[in-house]
């Protein structure tokens, strides 16, 4: 093995997307680079410890929950390989990170815990990789990619590699943010393979249940100063009007 730092994505980048970006040679400007990407040229990860996890995840989610999981992998690895072919990790540890980012808003966690879904999943991640054997390292930078996956306002300083994937990929799926910086027929193959299925308006409420539950969670960053029950979710119709991934849905 590598550096442990390199290989388990904890290499520190840009937080802001725009400092990420700015005079960025394949993804600035009216035509970013967009390789000619299918779902067949992203493969996804297998070993013992991913078909552990992933029968776990299963047991857990609700079927659109696991394929945005899936697609989550799918898009953050074709940005990384279009856009920052330089970047250096394990595939494996962003495929766990993928899989259990939403893990705490499975029925089991959600309604069960006070702790915003990112802390309570990342806390569910981490000891299900170390209870299967994986590393500390490995098992320490999904937890810290979860806890941070919807940082999405946090403007300076830096955040892990593998976290800044999941960040991008994430908001790509949910709200069609940055999807012009991969090729259409990776969108279409990848959503054929894991259908969206309402995705839209399934995780909007998941993020509506959560801010009536805990209406101090962090998704209310999303929020007005001050939310409060029955004031309507920015976040929720933001990702009920993703554009970009309604022709799937």
């Amino acid at each position: 093995m590598s550096d442990p730092v390199t290989f388990y994505g904890f290499t520190p980048v840009p937080r802001d997307p725009e400092v990420l970006f700015k005079d960025h040679p394949t993804a600035t400007g009216p035509s970013p680079k967009q390789d000619p990407f299918t779902i067949k040229d992203i493969p996804l990860p297998d070993s013992p410890l991913v078909r552990e996890v992933k029968s776990f995840v299963q047991k857990e989610l609700d079927e659109q929950t696991f394929n945005h999981s899936n697609r989550v992998y799918i898009y953050g690895t074709a940005l990384v390989k279009t856009h920052f072919p330089g970047w250096s990790y394990d595939p494996e540890t962003y495929y766990l990170a993928c899989l259990l980012h939403d893990i705490g808003t499975a029925d089991r966690f959600l309604a069960t815990t006070k702790m915003s879904f990112e802390f309570k999943g990342a806390i569910v991640a981490r000891d299900l990789i170390l209870s299967l054997g994986g590393v500390e390292d490995q098992a320490d930078s999904v937890c810290d990619a979860i806890v941070r996956h919807q940082d999405i306002f946090v403007k300076g300083g830096n955040i892990t590699l593998i976290g800044q994937i999941l960040q991008l990929a994430t908001i790509l799926d949910n709200v069609g943010l940055r999807a012009n910086l991969i090729n259409p027929d990776l969108i279409k193959t990848t959503t054929a393979a894991f259908p969206r299925k309402g995705w839209s308006e399934h995780f909007a409420r998941v993020v509506e249940k959560e801010l009536s539950l805990k209406p101090w969670c962090h998704t209310s960053t999303f929020e007005v100063p001050g939310w409060t029950e029955g004031v309507r979710s920015n976040f929720a119709e933001d990702v009920r009007g993703n554009e970009v991934m309604r022709p799937f849905d």
